[in-house]
């Protein structure tokens, strides 16, 4: 099983809660939510982040779509579906990571 980019994952070495922005053969290449240093983790030291992990994290929960009337969610929403058109992995997880700190922030209150 391979993780897509985007998919939240937690590098059990640690009990992080990542996003994965890439990899190569055994390797994965994550970052935190939002932002940050990126990092490498084995495959073998990842699991699929539960919905309890990502609401531990302040991610917006699954199936959340963006507020119905917020512009901002509107522009960042149609910025992350050109960048998932144009098939630019790297390009498509700024944009996801832009979407979801946008939702954190300003709906959900988080910092």
């Amino acid at each position: 099983m391979a993780y897509r980019i985007g998919a939240f994952v937690v590098d059990t070495r640690e009990g992080r809660v990542a996003q994965v922005i890439g990899g190569t053969g055994s390797r994965v290449t994550l970052r935190r939510p939002g932002g940050g240093l990126e990092w490498e983790a084995p495959f073998a030291a990842l699991r699929l982040a539960t919905r309890e992990d990502r609401e531990a994290a302040g991610l917006w929960p699954a199936g959340a779509r963006p507020m119905y009337g917020c512009g901002e969610c509107a522009q960042l929403a149609a910025a992350y579906k050109e960048a998932a058109a144009g098939g630019d992995p790297l390009t498509t997880g700024d944009a996801l990571v832009l979407q979801r700190r946008h939702w954190r922030t300003v709906h959900m209150g988080g910092a």
